[in-house]
């Protein structure tokens, strides 16, 4: 879902509470995100720009996102250049998916300059652009060269130009005759793309609402509408634009029933019928910090996670692979026996063996039947070193199954460990969660050992969660917690739970020397099997028993433990009662 130039024109309306306030702080939590602090006589706003592809937006947000250790370039440029700066005005040129921020700042010399942060909302061609009083393109969080666009440039040093327009109306700036013309002439092709081709700022969310109430649900042709249906679209287009200008826009969000957000609008919807629920709200910035923030919290991990991903990824198919390749190796280990027998019975016949033979065919004295078998010789070898090189082969065959089972073990144990940490990765809510599991991979030597700048991560505390019961559960949130949890914090008499052989985090009941009851049992089983790799699937099982009899090997890795005196519990994890369930 895009944001439209009519929406954007929305949120225009409520970012004039910015004006006159001033630059305090200049952040760039991401590669295309920038977030300013600006200071006003109401108070501190906190503007987000993002030039995402599939989250490109601007407003006012209440989430708080993590920032990087160091700042970016362009970050540091917008801290130069805006720092401290006055926002004199916010400008979009018709229903244009452009809003220009001016800001009077102080340079270098000491002279006053309006300098220009335009943010243009454009799906995958989003930019934002710092652009100087003489119109030149200072930098921009995304450059773009001839090899990337021939129609348009943006490069530092040169002129800023317009993105390339369509010949559309702006139905804000129209009167109803102008809109009605407009409506006349559409395109004979379906409504609402007709609409969109006629119509500036529109999306096709937008569009398909103009046309489902045009045709009360009915699929119609832009060219071929009767009067009727004329009179009804007109009168959509007039409402829509008088929501806007007279800000009594209903904000709303469709969400389908598997809690998906799926669309947006300053329109009620109906389109959609019983198949999505719709969920208003006060203002567009509400609007938009809801429907994106979750999706750019995780796109922003993932961003920063990327290489640890990539990492454990490769790890995994490696050490998959050398397994599969050492039990190949062990199923070759199991015609031992074989070769020991050839060499007894060339030791017992050597009498009839002469050097040179290629082959002989001796009867095995060892089965009842004694049937004959043909055994491959060596030409160059005398009989008795056929018989000591088939001995040497049985002796390699016992050391290489001895070392291939133990070699099996222990790969299998790393590839656990390597699924338990790209578990937890894929459940980072923060980045200090990311550098701390950066920072174990390191000491296990998966990675080389970096100096992060500024301080080091802090040791991220358990989550905590509190039963239905009142008893508080504990739950870690990386191997190294899950030690410390289970194995430091944790009393003897605490009940410990945890995935049964699928990766997730251990759960601790803190009982306080009592016997918690069976449904708080339950919900740290479900609180578990929702912190595991097994959170998307039913019937999970879960392990539990008193921390006593939970050990940590000599030598194993972080977060591998080992237990007795168990129950196994089977539930279906409820993400929302975990939510619910959250202190």
């Amino acid at each position: 879902m895009a944001l439209d130039g009519a929406f954007l024109y929305a949120v225009k309306q409520e970012l004039d509470v910015l004006i006159g306030g001033r630059t305090d702080k200049i952040y760039q939590p991401s590669r295309e995100e920038i977030i300013i602090s600006i200071r006003t006589v109401k108070g501190a706003y906190r503007l987000l720009i993002s030039a995402s592809a599939s989250s490109a937006r601007i407003h006012i947000t209440k989430t708080t996102v993590d920032n990087p250790m160091s700042p970016p370039m362009f970050c540091m440029l917008l801290r130069k250049h805006l720092g401290g700066g006055k926002l004199k005005a916010i400008r979009q040129d018709g229903l244009e998916r452009i809003l220009y921020l001016d800001f009077e700042c102080i340079n270098e010399l000491g002279d006053i300059v309006t300098v220009t942060l335009a943010c243009e909302i454009m799906g995958k061609y989003s930019n934002i652009i710092l652009v100087n009083q003489d119109g030149k393109i200072i930098d921009s969080i995304r450059r773009v060269d001839e090899d990337m666009s021939r129609e348009r440039t943006v490069l530092p040093g040169m002129l800023y130009e317009f993105p390339p327009r369509d010949n559309r109306i702006s139905f804000k700036d129209s009167d109803e005759e102008q809109i009605r013309k407009a409506v006349d002439n559409l395109r004979n092709a379906e409504l609402s793309k007709a609409v969109i081709g006629a119509f500036e700022g529109v999306s096709p969310v937008l569009a398909r609402e103009w046309a489902y109430y045009t045709g009360h649900g009915r699929e119609l042709n832009g060219g071929e509408l009767s009067d009727n249906e004329k009179d009804r679209l007109v009168f959509a287009v007039m409402s829509a634009k008088n929501a806007l200008l007279e800000k009594k826009c209903c904000y709303t969000c469709a969400v389908n029933k598997d809690g998906l957000l799926k669309d947006f609008s300053f329109i009620r919807l109906n389109q959609y019928g019983g198949l999505m629920i719709t969920k208003e709200f006060e203002s567009a910035c509400e609007l938009l910090d809801y429907f994106y923030a979750q999706r750019d919290k995780t796109a922003r991990l993932k961003q920063r996670a990327n290489d640890l991903f990539r990492l454990l990824m490769n790890t995994s198919e490696r050490i998959t692979k050398r397994i599969a390749n050492q039990k190949n190796e062990l199923q070759e280990c199991t015609k031992k026996d074989e070769m020991k027998l050839m060499g007894d019975l060339i030791s017992a016949n050597i009498y009839r063996i002469n050097k040179g033979d290629k082959k002989v065919i001796l009867e095995n004295f060892y089965d009842e039947s004694c049937p004959q078998i043909e055994i491959k010789l060596d030409a160059r070898l005398t009989p008795a070193q056929n018989a000591q090189k088939y001995y040497s082969e049985y002796r390699k065959s016992v050391t290489a199954e001895k070392k291939l089972a133990e070699q099996i073990a222990l790969g299998e144990e790393e590839l656990e460990y390597i699924e338990s940490v790209f578990d937890s990765l894929t459940r980072a809510d923060t980045e200090n969660e990311i550098n701390e599991l950066r920072l174990e991979l390191a000491e296990q030597g998966y990675v080389r050992a970096v100096r992060l700048k500024g301080k080091p991560p802090k040791s991220s505390p358990p989550a905590e969660y509190v039963s239905s019961d009142g008893y508080t559960i504990l739950l870690g949130r990386n191997n190294k917690q899950n030690d410390k949890l289970t194995l430091k914090t944790a009393a003897k008499t605490d009940m410990w739970l945890h995935t049964h052989n699928i990766p997730g985090s251990h759960a601790i009941i803190v009982t306080n020397g009592d016997t918690p009851p069976d449904r708080t049992i339950e919900e740290a089983a479900v609180i578990a099997a929702v912190n595991s790799k097994a959170k998307d699937s039913s019937q999970v099982p879960v392990d539990y028993c008193l921390v006593k009899f939970v050990k940590k090997p000599a030598g194993a890795k972080p977060g591998m433990v080992i237990f007795s005196n168990n129950k196994t519990l089977y539930v279906t994890p409820e993400k929302e009662l975990a939510e619910r369930l959250k202190k």
